[in-house]
């Protein structure tokens, strides 16, 4: 028996076949093969056609089966992981009414954040733990008021995933994770947020039927079926964002336990059993995958938007590509903790909500020319994106998610050995890397969700520790010290 899962990302969509008895990854593929585009007709938009996500997961499936011989009808359920926030719109005929709104689009920052103030800052916060933000409840409000016509037409509105789920299954489906990524769902009340509904507008019947993340979902229409190369009838049995995804796909479902991420952008994952808030929203807080109303789970989200684009920017830019990331590494490596002084601030790639959405861009602080040379630009970029990551880390802490073990997949800065040395030193924190990815972890989810596993340890077979990272407590305070420079900078 196999399971499938399908990872929906910004630049493509991949399908991972996994094999039920030993958990071993049988095949993967991604389409397309060059990064899918993404439109953006005016500043600060970003559209993607969702009917693109659509194509490039039938190539996907249809690969991993014609790259095994497995037979469409031993794949006995699929899972479905997805990039957060993002909005698609659709009318009774599930036909798409304008491109999707995805994450990375900021035209309704105006609309979230005069939501918040008339809403109540301190409602919004015991009842959605978040800002609304520029999630899809505000992008939501911006198709409102700037597409009127179109927005007479939206039968339901659904995240990326939902809408995939929807193209194979013909119902259109949410889940209360889902729902509360889209900043619409009420803690308290363990509901959709009505006050919220209302304060937009928006028609309660827009919102997609709720079922729970692990569960049948629907089934694979004879079309779908023939699109995907797959049998009709197999079960879709679990959804879930990218971020809480990359949790799950790590094995951290319970509290203190984190999932880090560290390629283009960063994100710090972490699992608490307390519904908290940050005062200042400079993190998120959603519910995680495995969140039951008697044993709540929840996801609280850091993101640092400049993390590998850095060392990218570096090696494309200041070392013109003669090097590699290794051979940046090595470099690195020849100048001391605290780069001697100097300091890096990361943020690149646009405003931080950590920071309170200041925008202080990238730069480097104290240059001496008769002392730094490419070892310390290196080595100060790398230490600035762990400062970066350990700033927000603190702000986790403080809504209640405590740090023992981080887990990551041994991808992008996670192969930097410098990197690796500098977080698990600084946060005095192991560090766990796992041969795994989002696709693989849809696949897991949708074991657990069709109950072919029985529990989490069934699910997990064939996972491993590729490489475990210690701290060095000796050299804590080295680190320690050269973040208190380097904090003493971003404040300043």
């Amino acid at each position: 028996m196999y399971l499938l899962g399908f990872d929906v990302g910004s630049s493509s969509v991949k399908a991972c076949l996994l094999e039920v008895e030993t958990g071993a990854v049988v095949a993967s593929a991604f389409f397309p093969e060059s990064e899918m585009p993404i439109d953006s007709p005016l500043p600060g938009y970003a559209e993607q056609n969702p009917d693109a996500w659509w194509k490039n997961a039938c190539l996907a499936s249809k690969t991993v089966l014609s790259k095994t011989g497995v037979k469409p009808e031993d794949v006995k359920a699929i899972g479905i992981s997805y990039q957060m926030h993002g909005l698609v719109v659709v009318d009774k005929e599930l036909n798409v009414l304008r491109p999707s709104i995805i994450w990375c689009d900021s035209r309704a920052v105006s609309y979230g954040e005069k939501a918040f103030e008339m809403v109540g800052r301190t409602k919004s916060l015991q009842h959605l733990l978040n800002s609304p933000g520029n999630f899809t409840a505000a992008k939501l409000a911006w198709v409102k008021e700037n597409e009127p016509d179109i927005y007479q037409k939206i039968h339901k509105f659904m995240l990326p995933g939902d809408y995939l789920a929807a193209r194979m299954t013909g119902e259109i489906v949410t889940t209360p994770s889902g729902l509360s990524e889209g900043i619409l769902w009420d803690f308290q009340q363990e509901q959709p947020a009505d006050f919220l509904l209302d304060y937009f507008g928006f028609d309660p019947s827009l919102v997609a039927n709720i079922k729970p993340t692990f569960s049948v979902q629907g089934e694979l229409t004879p079309k779908a079926a023939s699109d995907l190369g797959l049998a009709t009838g197999t079960p879709i049995t679990y959804r879930a964002g990218d971020q809480p995804n990359n949790a799950f796909s790590l094995n951290v479902l319970e509290p203190n336990e984190i999932a880090a991420t560290a390629g283009t952008s960063g994100v710090v994952y972490g699992v608490s059993d307390q519904a908290k808030y940050d005062p200042q929203s400079r993190v998120n807080t959603f519910l995680h995958v495995s969140h039951t109303p008697e044993a709540p789970r929840y996801g609280v989200l850091l993101c640092i938007n400049g993390t590998g684009i850095l060392n990218s920017w570096l090696r494309n830019h200041l070392l013109r590509g003669s090097v590699s990331y290794a051979e940046m590494n090595e470099l690195a490596a020849h100048a001391p903790v605290g780069a001697d002084g100097l300091q890096c601030l990361p943020f690149g790639n646009g405003a931080e909500r950590v920071l309170e959405n200041r925008d202080p861009g990238a730069s480097f602080h104290g240059l001496q020319l008769t002392r730094h040379g490419l070892p310390h630009w290196i080595r100060a970029a790398q230490e600035g994106i762990v400062f970066s990551f350990y700033y927000g880390i603190q702000v986790m802490e403080q809504v209640g998610v405590g740090l023992k073990t981080i887990r990551a997949g041994e991808a992008n800065m996670f192969l930097s050995p410098l990197f690796r040395d500098t977080l698990a030193n600084l946060t005095g924190a192991e560090i766990q890397l796992f041969n795994t990815d989002g696709a693989q972890g849809a696949a897991r989810g949708a074991g657990l969700g069709l109950g072919i596993y029985k529990n989490r340890q069934e699910a997990f077979t064939g996972l491993k520790v590729t490489r475990t990272i210690e701290p060095d407590m000796r050299a804590q305070e080295g680190y320690r010290d050269a973040y208190g420079k380097w904090l003493h900078v971003l404040n300043s």
